[in-house]
């Protein structure tokens, strides 16, 4: 009977997730209020998130293909020493007075399409280093690093940084990518999937798709997942104006919205196992795809800071649960030698309608107000839940015999 206990291998892998995490989370906070600086346009604003997921509509089908093809740990590696040579150079460009928001539209592409290849790989790995029984634990415990570095590290830091100089909080991530590069190499073994013959990449492509076409729960998800994240994406492309403009935050106040959210994203993640072991993951899955638009919708109709405290650490746990709840599913229904091509088929669905409903969550916030963009995300986010539930309610036999062996 495997072990229900995570190994060594695992815990390198953490070490580096972490690292590369936080410094991802500098970032995050850091692009946001160099922007704001800037403009004060919901549009330009939103459409810095437009451009950090556009690699995925444009090269995520690609970029799984890719990670099926090489060795997975080169390429996480390889991502995150390329995310820190464009960092060092968008330090320049802002040292030298050229950081305007097109440079910054820029770097969000470049960052995001090294984050194609970079999480791709990652997820795809996951079931390489630990048994299938142990990958709720294990997402469990991704997804608390992933919390604490883009939670509560990553955005202080950047906040803090950013509050010195606005190029130093860019000096840092560069540093930790760079580090985390190094350390994704200390996990041993060979992470490149068997393969029975070669093929072409367009071949490799056709063939996650055509397998994630034919799953009747899998695909379902994955449209649904797009829509839903399309939704939420209206809202959450505006936090850094709804802090600014609506709840009159500064800077460093800012950088503790995030550690909120972090607090709601670390009790997302230690509750979601226990719940999902007692209620059924099916179940579990439309509850944690509920807690987010009843945030949102809150938020939309509260603007006082305290209350919004609360809504945002619920919105995180929700989140949280959903992410290591599905991304458990998909690693234990999806063969071994079709993992990077199919979660980032599904990637490109879920994150690719992303700059879209950022884009029409800034156009909402410039024709009404932001916190009707955030009623408004929520409201359609509920409407997707009910089909999440319905679909679940379907297939609640073949999610739960996914985990059975």
């Amino acid at each position: 009977m495997p072990s229900s206990k995570l190994d060594r291998s695992f815990w390198k892998l953490f070490a580096a997730s972490a690292t590369a995490t936080s410094a991802d989370g500098i970032t995050k906070v850091a692009l946001p209020l160099l922007a704001v600086s800037l403009t004060s346009d919901p549009v330009l604003i939103s459409g810095l998130t437009a451009f950090s997921f556009l690699p995925w509509l444009l090269f995520g089908l690609p970029g799984g293909a890719l990670v099926d093809r090489v060795d997975r740990r080169w390429a996480m590696s390889s991502a995150n020493l390329l995310r820190a040579a464009l960092l060092g150079v968008l330090v320049l460009l802002i040292a030298t007075g050229l950081g305007s928001v097109p440079v910054l539209y820029a770097a969000a592409f470049a960052l995001g399409l090294c984050q194609v290849v970079y999480d791709s790989a990652a997820r795809a790995i996951l079931p390489q280093v630990v048994d299938r029984r142990n990958l709720d634990k294990a997402n469990s415990w991704l997804t608390v690093e992933e919390t604490v570095g883009q939670g509560f590290v990553g955005p202080t830091l950047g906040a803090a940084l950013f509050g010195w100089f606005r190029a130093v909080p860019f000096i840092g991530s560069a540093v930790g990518f760079a580090l985390a590069a190094v350390l994704v190499l200390a996990v041993p073994g060979r992470f490149r999937a068997e393969r029975v013959e070669p093929t072409t990449l367009r071949a490799d492509i056709g063939e996650g798709l055509r397998w994630l076409w034919r799953h009747p729960l899998l695909r379902g998800l994955t449209i649904l997942s797009g829509l839903f994240a399309g939704f939420l994406s209206m809202a959450t492309s505006l936090n850094v104006l709804y802090a600014v403009d609506t709840l009159h935050l500064s800077p460093s106040v800012y950088g503790l919205l995030f550690t909120v959210l972090g607090l709601g994203g670390l009790a997302g993640s230690a509750v979601v196992g226990p719940l999902a072991a007692r209620f059924g993951r099916a179940l579990m899955l439309t509850v944690a795809a509920a807690v987010a638009p009843v945030m949102c919708v809150l938020l939309g109709t509260v603007t006082n800071l305290w209350a919004a405290g609360v809504w945002f650490f619920g919105l995180a746990a929700g989140v949280t649960m959903w992410n290591v709840l599905s991304m458990s599913l998909r690693q234990a229904m999806i063969p071994a030698d079709l993992l990077g091509r199919v979660l980032s088929a599904n990637r490109v669905v879920m994150w690719g309608g992303i700059p879209l409903g950022a884009l029409a969550g800034g156009a909402l916030a410039d024709w009404t107000s932001v916190p009707v963009a955030f009623l408004v995300s929520g409201l359609a986010q509920l409407a997707v839940v009910i089909m999440i539930r319905r679909l679940t309610v379907r297939n609640r036999r073949l999610i739960a015999d996914s985990f059975a062996t």
